[in-house]
């Protein structure tokens, strides 16, 4: 099947990369073309600019979108609508926030274009494992570019949703209970670093993949990263979040859903980033003020004598 694909980072140069040992023929453009001649040398057809890439692709073109979320994708969908025909299929496969899709698929719907979300999940392993993939839109269009997807994902690695949002919306939530669950992982690995058993958290982590209630494939890479630095030395604790984990909150406070464990994952992430947390400062200086309880100084030493208002002035 044929099939242009736009935008060659992290997990679309794999994809691309997927598709072709599947067998399909892929025009791939991206921004930078050092990442255009790769997959080319692989077996992909090289596009330097979006009107050769859509001038490259016969009738029914589907095009796949793997672009940061926002403008990248507005502006992308710009430069398409031009070039290319009604019943021509545009999908977006990143991460977008599902009102967005759904404000697309309207205006899209409305030109004649056939426009589909697909929620991703797989990271940089999913060239050689496939991609998870939960997909929203019209039946019609996912039937369609469904040879696509069965040769991105593996064996029942992927789902229709529903209609236009669902797949983005599943895969927000999907990240929000990632978000969970890496948080959880991480506090309890630090509980037993910090207590009074030397345990090998490797080993460890090996021995909970075999047969307990918390295996998963978030702590074979707990495994791996333990393995390849055993205290975790070289890598700063600082967490980044991509949005979903915002976006799963809000609906959840609009839903008046209580999830307390994905919103505080999203909150201990905000707190990594920290390398002085203000309001750490403020309780402290509270407490010593009430109770004349000890306070860090900048110059390292304890300090269990509250100020007086005189020395406040």
């Amino acid at each position: 099947m044929d099939i242009g694909f736009m935008g060659l980072g992290r997990m679309g140069e794999n994809m691309v990369r997927r598709l072709v040992r599947g067998g399909h023929r892929v025009v791939a453009w991206n921004r930078s073309r050092p990442k255009i001649d790769e997959v080319a040398a692989e077996g992909a057809i090289p596009a330097y600019t979006i009107e050769d890439l859509v001038k490259q692709l016969g009738p029914r073109r589907v095009l796949w979108m793997m672009v940061p979320a926002g403008d990248p994708v507005d502006d992308l969908i710009k430069q398409l609508t031009p070039l290319i025909d009604k019943n021509d299929v545009l999908i977006d496969g990143g991460n977008t926030n599902f009102r967005d899709t759904i404000r697309r698929y309207n205006a899209l719907k409305e030109q004649g274009f056939d426009f589909l979300d697909v929620g991703t999940s797989g990271g940089i392993w999913g060239l050689k494992v496939g991609y998870c993939m939960m997909i929203g839109g019209d039946e019609e269009a996912f039937g369609y570019v469904e040879p696509l997807i069965k040769t991105l994902a593996p064996e029942n690695g992927y789902i229709h949703a529903g209609p236009s949002g669902a797949g983005h919306f599943t895969k927000m939530v999907h990240n929000g209970i990632e978000y969970g669950m890496l948080q959880a992982y991480g506090e309890g690995f630090e509980i037993i670093r910090k207590s009074q058993y030397n345990v090998d958290l490797h080993k460890l982590a090996q021995t909970w993949n075999q047969g307990s209630v918390v295996r998963s494939w978030l702590l074979e890479l707990a495994e791996r990263a333990f393995a390849e630095s055993a205290d975790l030395e070289n890598i700063r604790g600082y967490v980044e979040d991509s949005g979903e984990g915002r976006w799963t909150v809000q609906e959840a406070i609009n839903e008046d859903v209580p999830a307390p464990v994905i919103t505080l994952s999203l909150l201990a992430r905000f707190n990594s980033r920290q390398q002085e947390s203000y309001s750490a400062k403020v309780i402290a200086a509270l407490r010593n003020q009430f109770g004349g309880h000890a306070v860090k100084l900048e110059s390292g030493e304890s300090s269990g004598v509250s100020f007086s208002p005189d020395q406040q002035k």
